[in-house]
């Protein structure tokens, strides 16, 4: 008999990898209604940038402008999402290495994520009730974003939401590789 503890043990692994696998894909198909519905949700970018730009005026910030490389990213994030059937930063890799991949600034960058939203306006409307992807939307440095939209029928939030939000991108500046100095060093300067 397995002593009770490490039962236990395993039951709470199960448990938690059950957890990040995402909620069951249905098996049944939508009521007609239901898929009426999934099928007539859009993705108006003109609308995003309407609605963006106008609740950052609200606060007294700065336009941002809709910026393809970011629409990318963020669209990668929607279907990962609905691929994994899991709303989750992590489902389409770290929110911090896709960031790195892209060449984004991390201290200016974030990102916004919602399922089940059936428009551009109730997705807006969500991000500002919750204080933590309302900070992202008011974030001063940002200048531009990518919003996406994924639809799959058979899981738990049918439309998935991705709103990727950044600052300029910085200016990199090169090294020379010319000599090296030794200045304040204990070590022989080279002759």
């Amino acid at each position: 008999m397995t002593p009770l503890i490490p039962r236990l043990a395993l039951l709470a692994i199960a448990l938690l990898a059950a957890g990040c696998a995402g909620e069951p894909r249905r098996t049944t198909p939508l009521d007609p209604r239901a898929a009426e519905r999934l099928a007539a949700v859009r993705l108006d970018s003109a609308e995003a940038n309407r609605i963006f730009n106008a609740y950052r005026a609200s606060q007294g910030l700065g336009p941002v402008r809709l910026d393809p490389a970011l629409t990318g990213m963020a669209q990668r994030q929607a279907d990962a999402m609905a691929a994994a059937n899991a709303l989750s930063h992590d489902a389409g890799g770290s929110f911090a290495a896709r960031v790195h991949a892209a060449g984004l600034d991390a201290a200016r960058a974030a990102e916004n994520l919602g399922g089940g939203y059936y428009s551009t306006q109730e997705a807006f409307a969500g991000w500002r009730a919750s204080s933590g992807h309302d900070a992202n939307l008011r974030m001063k440095e940002a200048t531009r974003f990518g919003i996406a939209l994924a639809k799959e029928p058979q899981t738990q939030y049918r439309a998935w939401w991705a709103l990727v939000i950044a600052g300029e991108p910085e200016k990199r500046i090169e090294m020379s590789a010319g000599p090296v100095g030794y200045f304040g060093s204990n070590l022989p300067q080279p002759r």
